[in-house]
């Protein structure tokens, strides 16, 4: 295929963007990723990697890297609000590679984002530039280009942005962002996981649910950490802003009543974090001529299915893939790559948002009626059917779709 594509500008260096780099730059395309921050401090919170991510990572040589700085996960498991009773859900270590073939990681982010920033600049040393702040976007009809906030323009034959939830690159040429509070807020705050008791130090991922709460716990950094994330439903307005400062005291009053092992934990949050969850409602369109979005910038989502990085790493194996097949049309094969992605992210993004009433039903109140619907709600093969089509998605692999007409 001959291809018209010389540079690809990246606005934005979270792990949609550099990953999308990383691939690119594995293709054979000179790419430059513009970051607005002058140093690179990625949050320091977890996430989570299903099959359908770790295997991008892993056809981009990663993988004895994130080894490293995982453990292999023992498993999903739910727990009781307020009793603490257990009930298994999933194997995530040695069945998840038996079946998919590549690994279910638990990661600390700023461990994925350190390995990805020093991939790129071991394969493409002048690719990363910082304090490169994106003002404008624009188009013409040879290619894309940017103006930074000191002035300088930049061209490229296609531009992605992967500038997450408040994308400039959205705002400015594909629609503009209209978020409304989804009635829950977010705690988090990462702690060692030797400081924790015994009944909290395990390898698996937990989930916590109740009426109007839950909270997701698992192991980070190699086993000597632990993400905490708890969900809580309230009227009150908080920023959507992953930074904004609450108390330990607030955060117990949000989780009075619930089981001490949760107390014990959020007591020795040194400076628990909080932010407002939003909900937009998924972009029917995210390609507009020689400019595409990526990640969070294209398909932001509540984080109930833990696929939000897991999209955007996605993402970034299929663009390029669509790149390098229709390289003489840039415009085309970015309508393509979207065509292929947009009926997976929407279904993501909602099937997220169903799982808030999952996790915070009312029947959760007490040990029986929770004991009755965890049965019915996590029975086997619902699990399976919820989680098996999110997990065997094969970017490298999945048919590029031809755009639907207009």
């Amino acid at each position: 295929m001959t291809s018209s594509i010389d540079r690809i500008l990246i606005s934005g260096a979270g792990i949609g963007g550099l990953t999308a780099a990383l691939c690119l730059v594995q293709a054979g395309y000179k790419v430059t990723v513009l970051e607005q921050a002058s140093e690179l401090k990625a949050v320091g919170a977890g996430l989570q990697l299903s099959p359908n991510a770790t295997r991008v990572l892993n056809g981009l040589g990663l993988n004895d890297e994130l080894r490293r700085v995982t453990i292999q996960p023992g498993g999903k498991v739910i727990r009781l609000w307020n009793t603490g009773q257990e009930w298994p859900l999933f194997d995530l270590g040695a069945e998840s590679l038996e079946r998919y073939g590549h690994a279910y990681m638990m990661l600390h982010r700023p461990d994925l984002h350190d390995i990805l920033v020093r991939a790129l600049a071991a394969r493409a040393p002048d690719a990363l530039r910082l304090g490169a702040k994106v003002d404008e976007v624009g188009q013409n009809g040879d290619g894309a280009f940017v103006r930074l906030a000191d002035g300088t323009r930049l061209a490229g034959d296609v531009l992605i942005g992967a500038d997450g939830v408040h994308s400039v690159t959205r705002e400015q040429l594909i629609a503009q962002d209209r978020p409304v509070f989804s009635g829950c807020i977010a705690w988090r705050g990462v702690l060692p996981i030797a400081q924790l008791p015994a009944s909290m130090r395990g390898s698996s991922g937990v989930n916590w649910v109740g009426p109007g709460a839950h909270i997701v716990h698992y192991p980070v950094h190699g086993g000597s950490l632990v993400s905490f994330t708890g969900i809580v439903e309230k009227q009150q307005w908080v920023r959507e802003s992953w930074t904004e400062r609450g108390s330990v005291e607030e955060c117990l009053e949000d989780f009075r009543g619930w089981h001490e092992d949760v107390q014990s934990f959020v007591r020795l949050i040194d400076q628990p974090l909080r932010w407002a969850m939003m909900v937009r409602e998924p972009l029917k369109n995210w390609t507009r001529g020689r400019v595409t979005l990526l990640g969070d910038a294209a398909h932001p989502t509540l984080p109930f299915l833990a696929q939000g990085a897991g999209m955007a790493i996605e993402d970034a194996r299929v663009l390029t893939r669509a790149l390098q097949a229709h390289g003489d049309d840039p415009a085309h094969a970015l309508q393509v790559y979207q065509a292929t992605r947009i009926e997976r992210t929407t279904r993501i993004v909602l099937g997220s948002a169903a799982n808030t009433k999952r996790f915070h039903n009312p029947e959760l109140a007490d040990a029986a009626g929770a004991a009755r619907y965890v049965a019915r709600e996590w029975e086997e093969s619902k699990v399976r059917e919820r989680y098996g089509w999110l997990f065997a998605y094969e970017p490298e692999n999945t048919p590029l779709l031809a755009p639907v007409a207009a």
